[in-house]
This record gives C-alpha cells, sequence and structure tokens, in this order.
C-alpha cells in the first residue's frame, strides 16, 4: 500500500474503516473463551517463525534506509532484527499464551440490603489504539496483550519501522486468522503520514483508549488531539542515587548495569546522583569505570573538579540545565554531586520524567523515605533500573511503562488492558 496517498481525506476515510472494523472485531472477541484465544496466540508465534525469511527481508530495508538516515548506533540496534530476536519475540508470545486470562475474572461480589446480587468483573477495554516509535518487538507485543485480553487493537508504528512492522502484523494476523481470529483484531496502519496521528487520535466513536509510546512531541500531540482517555508512556529519565550510606561497590556494579546493559532502551539510567560525603571516594571510581565501558560523561562542576584532582585523564564535559532533562538512550550519563538525600529527591521529581528511579544504600531509612516520596511509576532499592519490564515482573511482554497515575503506572500487562463493570442479579426488586 502506497505510504503517501493523495490527500488526507484517503487517509481519514481510511483509518475511519479500519475503526469501523476493530468495533465489529472486538464485540467478536469478547464471546473468545481463553483456550480459544491461547490456541490463536500460539499460531500466531508459529507463523512468526515459518515468516523468518519475510520478515528479515522487510527489516534489512528499514536498517539500510536507517543508515542512510544518519540514525544513531542505538536507534540502529532497537530496530535491528535478527534470528535470535524474532525467535524471541516468538516465545514472548507463547509465554502470553500461557499467562492467567484476566478476562472474566471476578474482582468483588456482595449483597447490599436491597437484597441484589452485585458483582464486578473484569472485561475487555474494547478498542485499542498504539502509537509507537522505532521498536518492531512492540507490533507484537502490543498486538498479542491487546488480544489475549479480548481488546481489538490499531497499531501505528513509525515510519523508521514501517517495513517491519507490516511484515509482523501480517504474519500475526494471517496466524491467527488460520485459527478463527476476527480479521480485524489487530491491525497496523500501513502508512507513516503525520495526519494518520491526527485522525487516529480523534476517532472517539471506534478508540476506547489511546496509548503513545515515544518521544515528547509525539505524546503531546496525542494529549493535545485525543477525543478518549490517553495512558502515556513518556520518555524515561531514569536517576540513580548514591546515598551516603551506600556499598559503593553495589553502586558502581547497578550504575554500569544500568547505563550501558541496554542504553537504547527507557528503563536505561540517564542521571546518576552522588551524595558529597562519598563522592571524593566514588566519583573517581565511577568515572574509571564508565569511561572503561565507552560512556560520555556530561556532570556538574563539583564532580568535574574531583576528577581534576584525582589527577585523573577522563575528559568530562560540563552539564547545562536541559542535560537534566535529556533522556540519551544512548552511552552517555549526566552526573551531579547532591548535598543529601532531600536534594537527591527534590531533583528526582523536579527533572525526572516519573519512570524508574534507584536509591543505593544500606541505611532502611533512607531507603523506605525514597520509595515513599520520590513520585515514580517504579522506585528501587539497590537494584537497577532495568528491571523496570514487565517480563522481570512476571507479566510476561508489557505494552510499555506508563508514566501515568490512572488507570494504569509502571509496567503495563493483562491487567492494566482490562476494565470492569458490575452485574447485578436480582428477584425482582424494584425501587
Amino acid at each position: 500500500m502506497d505510504d503517501s496517498p493523495s490527500n488526507t481525506t484517503s487517509i481519514k476515510d481510511q483509518i475511519l474503516a479500519m475503526g469501523a472494523q476493530a468495533l465489529d472485531a472486538s464485540r467478536a472477541l469478547a464471546t473468545f473463551d481463553s483456550d480459544h484465544k491461547n490456541r490463536i496466540l500460539l499460531a500466531m508465534a508459529d507463523r512468526l517463525i515459518a515468516d523468518e525469511a519475510i520478515i528479515l527481508e522487510a527489516n534489512a530495508k528499514d536498517i539500510a534506509a536507517a543508515e542512510k538516515n544518519g540514525l544513531t548506533s542505538a536507534m540502529i540496534d532497537r530496530l535491528k532484527l535478527d534470528p535470535q530476536r524474532l525467535a524471541g519475540i516468538a516465545d514472548g508470545i507463547r509465554q502470553v499464551a500461557k499467562l492467567h486470562d484476566p478476562v472474566g475474572e471476578l474482582l468483588e461480589e456482595w449483597v447490599p440490603k436491597n437484597g441484589i446480587t452485585i458483582r464486578k468483573k473484569r472485561t475487555p477495554i474494547g478498542v485499542i489504539g498504539i502509537i509507537y516509535e522505532s521498536r518492531p518487538n512492540v507490533t507484537s507485543d502490543a498486538g498479542v496483550l491487546c488480544f489475549k485480553t479480548g481488546n481489538a487493537v490499531i497499531l501505528r508504528g513509525g515510519s523508521e519501522a514501517i517495513h517491519s512492522n507490516r511484515a509482523i502484523a501480517d504474519s500475526l494476523q494471517n496466524g491467527g486468522m488460520a485459527e478463527g481470529m476476527p480479521p480485524h483484531a489487530v491491525q497496523l496502519i500501513p502508512i507513516t503520514d503525520r495526519e494518520s496521528v491526527k485522525h487516529m487520535a480523534e476517532m472517539d466513536q471506534y478508540l476506547d483508549l489511546i496509548i503513545p509510546r515515544g518521544g515528547a512531541g509525539l505524546i503531546e500531540t496525542v494529549v493535545s488531539l485525543a477525543r478518549m482517555p490517553v495512558i502515556k508512556h513518556y520518555d524515561g529519565i531514569c536517576h540513580a542515587y548514591v546515598d551516603v550510606d551506600a556499598d559503593l561497590d553495589m553502586a558502581e556494579a547497578i550504575t554500569i548495569n544500568a547505563k550501558t546493559q541496554k542504553p537504547s532502551v527507557c528503563n536505561a539510567l540517564e542521571t546518576l546522583l552522588i551524595h558529597q560525603d562519598v563522592a571524593e571516594k566514588f566519583a573517581p571510581l565511577i568515572a574509571k569505570s564508565l569511561r572503561k565501558n565507552k560512556v560520555q560523561l556530561i556532570a556538574d562542576e563539583k564532580f568535574i573538579e574531583i576528577i581534576k584532582e584525582s589527577n585523573s585523564d577522563i575528559d568530562v564535559q560540563a552539564a547545562t540545565e536541559a542535560d537534566w532533562r535529556t533522556e540519551y538512550l544512548d552511552l552517555i550519563l549526566s552526573i551531579k554531586i547532591v548535598a543529601d538525600q532531600d536534594e537527591a529527591m527534590n531533583h528526582i521529581n523536579h527533572y525526572g520524567s516519573h519512570h524508574s528511579d534507584v536509591i543505593i544504600t544500606s541505611n532502611e531509612t533512607h531507603a523506605n523515605r525514597f520509595l515513599a516520596e520520590v513520585d515514580s511509576a517504579a522506585v528501587f532499592w539497590n537494584c537497577s533500573t532495568r528491571f523496570s519490564d514487565g517480563e522481570e515482573f512476571g507479566f510476561g511482554a508489557e505494552i510499555g511503562i506508563s508514566t501515568d497515575k490512572l488507570h494504569a503506572r509502571g509496567p503495563m500487562a493483562l491487567k492494566e488492558l482490562t476494565s470492569y463493570k458490575y452485574q447485578l442479579i436480582g428477584t425482582g426488586q424494584v425501587r
């Protein structure tokens, strides 16, 4: 299909048609039991593997375009698929098939004085729209999680992964339909024109929820246009605070893991805060370790001064105000020396994106204050922010990490893709 329709009306008409098809599919899905949905999911996984050559050929086109357009190595790594990564995506689908299906779950039941039995039960949300960038695995993760919970989904990926996304979506649809999946339960918008985002966000007659995943510009655009509820998956400006009572070897290991294990993802570390009373010892140690791992350092004057006084030849750039608000998604780390824990927490709450933040300390009182007072979706004590992940939480795949407070927060998986309804069972009562 042509990526550039001749006018915006054709884009709008196409997206409205997809919305109507998704609504019909969602009503059909509401009648599917868990066993049937799981059989469909397994068929999707098998089809992905069967279509490996087609998907990798499509991905090669995206990689070639990314290299031509000068995307960073970190961004290209997010785009890249190979047989191992594709097998991991298929395994992720199989894991979702094994997970408990929350749809139909009885949340509460009671009988008030009127004698009517009231039941509160989990239900699908209906039709969900997801707008995302860069990572083609999101096409599968989002599609299968929505399907498992009985939701139809309309996906709109970024232009940099369009060929990969199309190929994966085709495999999911074809594999699922072979086991009886409604033909429009998982749809991918095959165009990358920005008008598609606008029309999708205004399609409240069909979409019950829209979820943007990506940079601030994308999310702000969706929020400003959306006529339906939005769950935001904002930048991951994640912090580590090395407390006065930190085990410095542990602090080094956590910092290196959180920054370098996979720097291109939203739960990677972007800012390191160090208590001034341990800075003289820890700053040279962590600077040397980070340089060994090819991390570029950007820091405040105090950190730079300590590094100079330690007679180190490590290059450290001076931080600007903008650096404290930057999600680098690369081997770059901003570092600041703080006077105490209060300054650290104030910095995180002011500059952070309310995603994932960690304190490294042996002081339980300090840790509990951090866990209670840092206003983020996930807060950690003595472990890497890289664990802010649906699979690591035991949820299977995830839609993303919600930085909202309603109705989902943190890793968003199956339960967060459901709503609920009240069922009232009477014996002839009237009011």
